[in-house]
């Protein structure tokens, strides 16, 4: 699904990621991890085509990665989650926000409603519709962050810290959540048992590659 080779990426004259190599095949769960600063994010944000790399091969879904165009398609079927929920939620309200994606990807408005109403339920997020996005808590900002990801019914995931600022019981509803799908994933995470419940290998940044951690 997801095939780098190479890739390097400096923030001025520091390479943060510097000859990364990463595959991602159907059926992967990856866990990533590393230290503040190590690329988790800067890595993601590239698969995304939000970044552009200094050099390196891009190919996703069998097809190289290149250009803006190349990536416009990606992004229907990779699920994004930022790291920071306001960086993900820009309409008035939680149904506006969970319905925009399958809106923009041609589903009708009974359709869309449909699919918020079912989602927003397995986040146990009920009755949050018409909920005034800005005035919801860090915690449920990132639940509605999930929403919003999880609507657009991803042929993958791609999670930066899900369960960052959430209490016990959410991040038992989220772990549950992962380990009933059937999608591929990547998971950011500092949350070490949160990562060995929902993936079937755990990867570390470090130096600019990728190892397999221990």
């Amino acid at each position: 699904m997801i095939h780098l080779r190479n890739v390097r990426f400096k923030y001025k004259s520091q390479y943060i990621l510097n000859g990364l190599d990463l595959s991602v095949a159907p059926g992967d769960r990856i866990g990533l991890v590393g230290p503040n600063g190590s690329g988790k994010t800067t890595l993601c944000q590239i698969i995304m085509g939000l970044l552009p790399p200094e050099s390196g091969n891009i190919e996703i879904f069998g097809k190289a990665r290149v250009e803006e165009q190349d990536f416009q398609e990606i992004r229907g079927r990779i699920g994004f989650l930022f790291q920071d929920a306001d960086d993900q939620l820009f309409c008035p309200t939680v149904m506006e926000d969970v319905a925009f994606g399958p809106l923009n990807m041609g589903k009708s408005p009974t359709e869309a409603k449909r699919i918020v109403t079912s989602t927003l339920a397995s986040l146990n997020l009920n009755g949050f519709e018409e909920r005034i996005t800005y005035q919801l808590s860090g915690g449920e900002k990132r639940l509605v962050s999930l929403a919003t990801v999880l609507a657009m019914e991803p042929d993958m995931l791609i999670l930066d810290e899900p369960t960052s600022g959430l209490d016990e019981e959410t991040t038992e509803r989220i772990i549950h959540i992962l380990n009933e799908s059937h999608l591929t994933f990547i998971l950011i995470s500092h949350d070490r048992e949160f990562l060995e419940r929902t993936t079937n290998k755990i990867l570390k940044i470090k130096n600019g590659i990728i190892y397999e951690a221990l």
